[in-house]
């Protein structure tokens, strides 16, 4: 037996459209979930939208549920939540997360989904594979008690890496961004908020996640001697040029590159270690502040382009 669902897809650099989608009855270990909440991830999704993705990386950056090969038509998204209505008793009428595209209805393997906190809203848990992203930054960039940091770039990653690193203690942190209303995510967060021109230097490390060649350059800016920079950004088919032969060789900095697609080996967790761990964080109510924005499925192919930070979608 089969039944219809609906599941948006990227057809252009314009936007997309919502197609039917058969699904069929789970199966031994599977779960049916309908889903309550999605949501778009602005910088990824944008750049899928765009047909940015190049072609030497289609299949790493295929979403685990991913369906169609870029640059379109595609079917991508991994920020989704929902109900377990069918599958093992342990799991039915759970609320789960799942990496799975935007779509009403969907089967997948029971260990596919993790379950959501019960002091974890729902509505907010569309947040946890962004989380999980940070988390595993900050074991690659592995801050020390009293260090002095800055987060360079406030988009959806940044924001989260901020707020994780607010809750370190005695670490000094700032939020630097180009938009002074990320000053609002920064007051939210109890940190500082900077201009890359007011940003403070002589930092121990600095998070980058601004996808800039700008960002980049000022984050080797503000590090002090023997100071690393962990960078965040998919930067899909654009190249980056930086002033290598400044101060980086005599100052002796670091460039280091953090992917979630991996687990830091300096964890030793499993991926579903690190996605629960990603999901009983956000218990925190500070990052509501990272919804700035919410439409109905049937909208959606409608937002894809909009600004923000993230884009919440609701289920009916």
């Amino acid at each position: 037996m089969t039944r219809t669902a609906y599941a948006f897809w990227f057809t252009s650099a314009e936007g997309g459209e919502i197609r039917p989608a058969e699904v069929p009855d789970p199966g031994p270990g599977e779960v049916l979930v309908r889903t309550r909440f999605s949501a778009l991830s602005r910088g990824t999704e944008n750049l899928v939208r765009r047909g940015g993705v190049p072609e030497s990386q289609y299949a790493v950056m295929r979403a685990p549920y991913q369906e169609g090969d870029f640059p379109w038509p595609v079917k991508y998204g991994y920020l989704n939540v929902g109900e377990v209505v069918a599958g093992p008793p342990e799991l039915t009428g759970r609320t789960v997360f799942c990496l799975y595209p935007h779509q009403t209805e969907y089967v997948v393997p029971a260990s596919a989904v993790t379950v959501v906190p019960d002091d974890v809203p729902a509505a907010r848990a569309v947040l946890a594979g962004t989380v999980e992203t940070a988390v595993n930054a900050l074991w690659d960039a592995a801050p020390l008690i009293g260090d002095r940091i800055a987060v360079v770039g406030a988009g959806m990653v940044g924001c989260c890496v901020a707020r994780l690193l607010s809750r370190f203690p005695g670490v000094d942190v700032q939020l630097v961004d180009i938009d002074p209303a990320r000053e609002q995510v920064a007051n939210a967060f109890g940190i500082p908020y900077a201009s890359p021109e007011t940003a403070q230097g002589e930092l121990d490390l600095v998070v980058h996640a601004s996808a800039t060649e700008a960002g980049l350059t000022r984050s080797l800016e503000l590090l002090r001697t023997e100071g690393t920079v962990v960078e965040l950004s998919w930067y899909g088919d654009r190249r980056v040029s930086l002033p290598l032969g400044e101060n980086f060789h005599s100052r002796r900095l670091t460039v280091r590159g953090s992917q979630v697609g991996t687990v830091s080996p300096a964890a030793h967790r499993s991926y579903g270690d690190r996605m629960a761990l990603a999901l009983r964080l956000l218990a925190d109510p500070a990052f509501d502040v990272l919804i700035t924005g919410e439409s109905t499925f049937a909208e959606l192919p409608g937002i894809v382009r909009g600004p923000g930070l993230t884009h919440r979608i609701t289920y009916p």
